[in-house]
Formats: structure tokens, C-alpha cells, sequence
């Protein structure tokens, strides 16, 4: 059983999500505007978010960039437009998925079930490449002694590079591993994380390397 926070100004809306997810045996926690949404977030213990774009006094990009800065709990933002720049920018901000309404709420609490999963399934012992340090237990990660912050998406791209070193993974492979097969985005996205994520890992960065026409490998430098 997971607590999940629902940030959705439309009552409607917001007692349907929250009744599908306490069917699939969550606690709810509930906001109708950003300002609520970042201090239920500050107070209470949160496994995961469903975060709508379009929210008062504080959008949903915005709290969810704010968010970031204070935990990597899996967020799920939904909104009415399908406009391919909002996930993009979604994607950028933080989110881990993304839900174009009008959406199926079964095939929302199996994409919440699915990152519940994909958060809780890590081992405890520590991964070091270079001057990387991930420990999955706590989801930490060090370069060169210092903790560094990152996205739920970042640390799941990281951790699975440091899983498997030296083996390639096209872009649609990683889509695949961390996104989910059922993901709405296309390519760019696993772009944009690993710029960012190599950005955030300073000068070992390059160790994730760009094979031309194939993807992306996390070498042993």
C-alpha cells in the first residue's frame, strides 16, 4: 500500500482518482491548488503524485520543478492538452509519465502500480563507476564524495546504466526498461534526461557515451 498524493482542482475528477486508487488499496492524500499540493508534500510522507498541469495559484510544471527540490517522488501529471511540447516540458520539470485527459482511471492505477514497482525494485548493495557512487538503498548517488540531486527518472537512468556497463540500449529500448511500453512520449525525451543527467554528473558525465545510430552505453572510465 502506497501514500498518494492527488493534486486535481476539479472535485469531480479529484474523488474519482482518489476512489480508483484506494480500490487498488492506496491512502489518498488530496490538493486542489499548487500551494496546498507543496505543503501536503512538506508534511506528509509520499510515495507518489498525480500532479494536473492545469491547477490555481501555482501551475503544475511549476510544482512539480518544485517538487524535485525537495524529494524524487514518482509524479504523474495529467492534463486536457495533448500538445507535444507540454510533455516535453513535463518531462524536463521532472514528471516520470504523463496522462492526456480524457483517461481511463484502471489504466491509471496501473501506471501507478507500475512505478510503485519500478521505485521499490532496487538492491541495497552500492554501484561505483569512476567517481559515480549510486546506493540504491537509500536512491543517493555521490560524485566524487558529493551527494548530487536527481529527478526519479534521472536516478532510474543512472541506475540501470550502472547496472548493466558497457552494453548499448537504444533509445527506444530505454523508453521501453524505464518508461514503460505503454508510454505516450516518443525518443527525445530519453535525450533530454541524459543531458540533464549528464549535466548533473559534472565531469563524469562522459561516461555515458553517444554511439551514433545506436544509443547510449555507460562506460568504465
Amino acid at each position: 500500500m502506497a501514500k498518494i498524493l492527488i493534486v486535481e482542482d476539479e472535485k469531480n475528477m479529484q474523488d474519482i482518482i482518489a476512489d480508483y486508487m484506494k480500490k487498488g488499496g492506496h491512502t489518498c492524500f488530496t490538493a486542489d491548488d499548487g500551494v496546498d499540493a507543496l505543503i501536503a508534500l512538506k508534511n506528509n510522507p509520499v510515495d507518489l503524485m498525480i500532479l494536473d498541469i492545469m491547477i490555481p495559484h501555482i501551475d503544475g510544471f511549476s510544482v512539480c520543478k518544485m517538487a524535485r527540490e525537495m524529494s524524487n517522488v514518482p509524479v504523474i501529471m495529467l492534463t486536457a492538452k495533448g500538445d507535444e511540447s507540454d510533455k516535453l516540458k513535463g518531462y524536463e520539470y521532472g514528471a516520470d509519465d504523463y496522462t492526456t485527459k480524457p483517461f481511463s482511471p484502471k489504466v491509471l492505477l496501473a501506471k501507478v502500480n507500475a512505478l510503485l514497482r519500478r521505485a521499490s525494485a532496487r538492491q541495497t548493495e552500492a554501484l561505483n563507476i569512476g567517481k559515480i557512487s549510486v546506493i540504491p538503498s537509500s536512491h543517493k548517488v555521490f560524485v566524487d564524495g558529493q551527494e548530487i540531486s536527481l529527478t526519479y527518472k534521472e536516478y532510474e537512468l543512472l541506475y540501470f546504466f550502472m547496472k548493466n556497463p558497457e552494453q548499448v540500449f537504444s533509445r527506444e529500448q530505454l523508453l521501453g526498461r524505464i518508461w514503460g511500453y505503454d508510454f505516450e512520449g516518443n525518443t527525445r525525451t530519453v535525450d533530454t534526461h541524459i543531458k540533464t543527467l549528464r549535466q548533473k554528473l559534472g565531469s563524469e558525465g562522459k561516461n555515458i557515451v553517444t554511439l551514433i545510430r545506436s544509443g547510449y552505453k555507460m562506460e568504465r572510465k
